[in-house]
């Protein structure tokens, strides 16, 4: 039997539209309902290629006896839904700590949450609380003492609103680039490259930055800093070598990695290791996207070709496996097939030895690591961890894997098209064009924007995603940010002033909709979107660098392009408001610094022929 799901366009929305649960999307019917009938709100969030989504799905979404009873449930895809995903997100790290998908909230009929949490089992185990007793506990508990919960939930909110206020700062915080690269350094992993232990995510940006900061100050921490901290000359100083070092290991660690994929090319979306080699195998379009620019960028600035290799066999990948018929990338492919983890990427021994022969597929096996017993459950995971020179010696042997590797269970494929990614996408295209010179990747960041253009605009209005039509849930933050960002990105590539004009028209409108004239920075939604329990001002960067963040970057590159004293106000502006936002943790907030010392050391142009280089920096 199918419930409401069946009726939306987004690919997790309808995983789930045969399920027995009585879904709802997010929509007022659901909270009138739950009025209505006094009953609970079950809030679930995710998206199609997450992992542990489609195993609490398997395990306790074909079930609906108890939620259908005493809860309404409410069903959510992340990606088409940054601002509820974001909200609620706040509460399951504010009221556990942590966060993650699945998220599981539990609300009033006024979305007002009182409990939260990720994934859980179908039945307690080893000390973990399953779904079915925890729904019985809060069901009874709604019915035995519902007004309890209902303060718990004021509490809560309240909390919230009052964590959420950034504290402002009256300029700009020139120290902070300097106490963000000091910290990185602090994490790094000298021995496996990255930074922190595993899991390892990708973060391109803190890359860019260091990157940059490595190419802006060669002498390391300044010495106003070292007195300002009570240090002598002889204190700890970060030098170019040591920072583009940290660098240079962690993009290297990268590509050599199960991480990479070493047939298909593109990344997964991190490493469940300390070493880069068994990744969780979903791959995402804004990782590669970054990635792209990552590596682009420290070409430009190193000259090592492995780095514009690994750039361009990246995005041969998104071109390859997640673009569409019009110039769309698609959003993200599945780490699962055939009900298991990995299985469409990993390789048996013999298999490789049988699909390439045995003379050339023993040298294969050797130099990517592969042996009889495997090293991931039996099998193995193709790197080049061991050191070897990375090369394209067995470019027919991967040819002839990677047809065969067609024919095993195809993994699903999340064919929305995302604004924001899609406009990273943009970005990360345009960079590579910049430092090859390549015109087919202008070409096709082109063809991208003209996709958002005719499917996910209207006048100066943006939608969030489309899928078999044009898109219907207007955008938010980091759609008006990125798609700026892009076509900043396209005019740095070519000088065509229609990208220009475009990208103002896009950064005013969402200085319509978005900014806090009162005190600083950009809400996450805006005018035209529906309101929520809170209204956020989303400041640090996760996966995807923050719409703040990126904002910053924005207006500093337009005030810097137009010379217009409206975007050097806007600019300042922004980065003293980041610059308060960032002062507990500058190192949470690479994207802004990036954003600051591109306003402290403006970019050059150089242009040769037809060929324009620039920072191009998203």
């Amino acid at each position: 039997m199918s419930n409401r799901l069946k009726y939306e366009k987004s690919p997790y929305l309808l995983q789930h539209a045969d399920n027995p649960v009585d879904w709802y999307p997010w929509c007022q019917e659901a909270f009138e309902k739950a009025e209505r009938e006094d009953k609970p709100v079950f809030l679930s969030i995710g998206y199609s290629t997450c992992h542990w989504c489609h195993v609490m799905e398997r395990e306790s979404f074909e079930n609906e006896e108890i939620l259908n009873k005493y809860f309404v449930s409410v069903k959510v895809d992340r990606e088409e839904r940054p601002d509820i995903d974001s909200v609620y997100m706040s509460v399951c790290q504010t009221m556990t700590g942590s966060g993650g998908w699945p998220m599981s909230i539990f609300m009033t009929p006024l979305q007002k949450p009182f409990f939260a949490g990720t994934y859980f089992p179908p039945v307690t185990i080893r000390g973990m609380t399953g779904l079915k007793d925890l729904l019985l506990a809060i069901a009874d508990r709604w019915q035995q003492d519902k007004d309890a919960l209902v303060q718990s939930a004021e509490k809560i909110l309240a909390h919230l609103i009052d964590v959420s206020e950034v504290e402002l700062c009256e300029g700009i915080d020139t120290s902070l680039p300097e106490r963000a690269a000091e910290l990185l350094s602090g994490s790094y992993d000298e021995a496996n490259g990255g930074f922190g232990d595993a899991p390892k995510f990708p973060m391109p940006y803190n890359l860019i930055f260091l990157t940059l900061y490595a190419k802006l100050y060669p002498q390391g921490i300044s010495q106003n800093m070292r007195l300002r901290r009570g240090q002598t000359s002889s204190g700890n100083i970060y030098k170019e070598e040591k920072i583009f070092k940290m660098v240079r290991a962690t993009l290297d660690k990268m590509r050599r990695g199960g991480l990479f994929d070493q047939i298909g090319y593109g990344f997964s979306r991190y490493s469940t290791d300390a070493y880069f080699l068994v990744p969780h195998f979903e791959k995402m379009l804004y990782d590669n996207a970054l990635l792209v620019a990552a590596y682009a960028v420290a070409y430009k600035e190193s000259g090592d070709g492995e780095f514009l290799d690994t750039a361009e066999r990246t995005a041969l990948y998104m071109l390859r496996e997640m673009s569409g018929p019009a110039g769309e990338f698609y959003s993200a492919q599945d780490a699962d097939s055939e009900g298991e983890e990995g299985k469409f990427y990993v390789w048996g021994y013999d298999e490789i030895i049988n699909v390439i022969g045995r003379e050339r597929g023993e040298k294969f096996c050797k130099y990517f690591g592969v042996t009889k017993k495997g090293n991931f459950e039996g099998k193995n995971i193709l790197n080049l961890l061991s050191g070897e020179d990375i090369c394209d010696n067995f470019s027919e042997e991967k040819r002839l894997l990677y047809d065969y590797r067609k024919s095993r269970a195809r993994l699903h494929l999340d064919d929305k098209v995302l604004t924001s990614w899609n406009s990273l996408a943009i970005c990360g295209l345009c960079i590579l064009y910049q430092v090859s010179g390549k015109k087919e990747y202008l070409q096709a960041a082109k063809r991208t924007q003209e996709y958002i253009e005719g499917n996910l605009t209207d006048g100066n209005i943006l939608y969030v995603s489309c899928r078999g039509g044009r898109g219907q849930v207007k955008g938010f933050l980091d759609e008006y940010a990125c798609y700026t960002a892009a076509l900043i990105s396209l005019y740095d590539s070519g000088f065509q002033e229609m990208y220009l004009e475009r990208a103002k028209e896009i950064c005013n409108e969402a200085a319509r909709q978005f900014a806090d004239d009162r005190n600083g920075g950009y809400f996450l939604y805006g005018l035209e979107n529906g309101r929520l329990i809170t209204r956020p001002k989303e400041v640090y960067d996760n996966s995807l660098p923050s719409g703040n963040s990126v904002m910053a970057y924005c207006l500093v590159r337009l005030a810097e392009i137009t010379g217009k004293e409206e975007y050097e106000e806007a600019a300042k502006r922004q980065l003293a408001f980041m610059s308060g936002a960032a002062e507990h943790y500058p190192a949470g907030c690479c994207m802004f610094l990036i954003a600051e010392l591109l306003y402290m050391h403006p970019p050059k142009k150089v242009c040769d022929g037809e060929k324009c280089i620039n920072i191009g920096i998203v």
